[in-house]
């Protein structure tokens, strides 16, 4: 509790944590809606905000707040997908480059070098293009995301371990007899695992990022599952902007927005409590 006090005292991050608070009671109240996510015709069309719409309608007869909920909540589970995943082969590829070294370590980041200087728009259409069908899937969007979000942070991380390889507690570990899966797990992980903590902060904006785009460019998964990217695709394609339906537009654009910025502001927040000259700094100030 203490070190969320302290966390607290940074502005940054108290509005980050109100925000992510506000959008996760956006994804518990869809459990409740009234409305089917994927139904048109539901409700009277282009209402505009009302006590009983607070969003107002939208032109295929949904109401755009409960529309909200929804895709806040798969928004954030392809993020969630795409984040953990990469995180996961992030820290097995840099862990085991960094430990093995030689001709494992030249594969392992020969291949990340590779997915490094792809230009990852540009392959993500192709992908979606040619496995249109398969990418509409909410979970496989999230694993297609992942596949090229691993390699700038295993970098990192084998950095990391090939600096702790040459720590004397390594040496005493391994002549006291400790094997190499219980001394990366053991030793290692705590040093890793606040590195992968933030980046997949970073992660998770990359992947919200790219669904929009995706979606916008009508590549993403099936348009009739509610996210934001196809919220504001549905809203652009019908002319909302022309019609005078600002609510529809705007709903999904200010939402991506706030989540754009509590993910950055939380971020950074986190990367300056892991940075001891940062730590020190602001013990300094006090």
């Amino acid at each position: 509790m203490s070190v969320f006090r302290e966390f607290l005292h940074d502005n940054r991050f108290a509005v980050a944590f109100l925000l992510l608070c506000l959008l996760l009671f956006l994804v518990i109240l869809s459990i409740f809606s009234p409305y089917h996510p994927r139904r048109m015709y539901q409700v009277p069309r282009s209402l505009p905000p009302s006590w009983e719409h607070p969003l107002g309608t939208n032109r295929l007869g949904q109401d755009v707040f409960w529309q909200l909920t929804f895709a806040v909540r798969n928004t954030l589970t392809i993020a969630l997908i795409a984040s953990l995943t990469s995180r996961f082969i992030a820290i097995l590829v840099g862990m085991v480059a960094g430990y093995r070294g030689g001709m494992v370590d030249r594969v392992l980041m020969t291949l990340g070098d590779i997915t490094l200087v792809l230009p990852i728009l540009v392959v993500l259409i192709l992908v979606s293009l040619i496995l249109r069908d398969w990418v509409r899937q909410l979970t496989n969007l999230g694993l297609l995301l992942a596949f090229f979000a691993w390699a700038w942070d295993a970098r990192v991380i084998r950095s990391q371990v090939m600096s702790l390889r040459e720590r004397e507690f390594t040496f005493v570990a391994v002549l006291s007899g400790m094997g190499t899966f219980r001394l990366v797990l053991k030793q290692y992980m705590p040093f890793v695992l606040p590195v992968a903590f933030t980046t997949l902060i970073n992660n998770m904006s990359y992947a919200i990022g790219m669904e929009i785009t995706l979606a916008y460019l009508g590549l993403g998964i099936d348009p009739s599952v509610p996210t934001l990217g196809t919220m504001l695709q549905a809203a652009i394609y019908r002319q909302a902007l022309f019609l005078r339906l600002w609510w529809w537009l705007f709903t999904p654009i200010v939402t991506a927005i706030l989540l754009f910025i509590a993910l950055y502001w939380l971020s950074l927040s986190l990367s300056e409590y892991l940075d001891p000259r940062a730590r020190i700094q602001r013990i300094g100030l006090r």
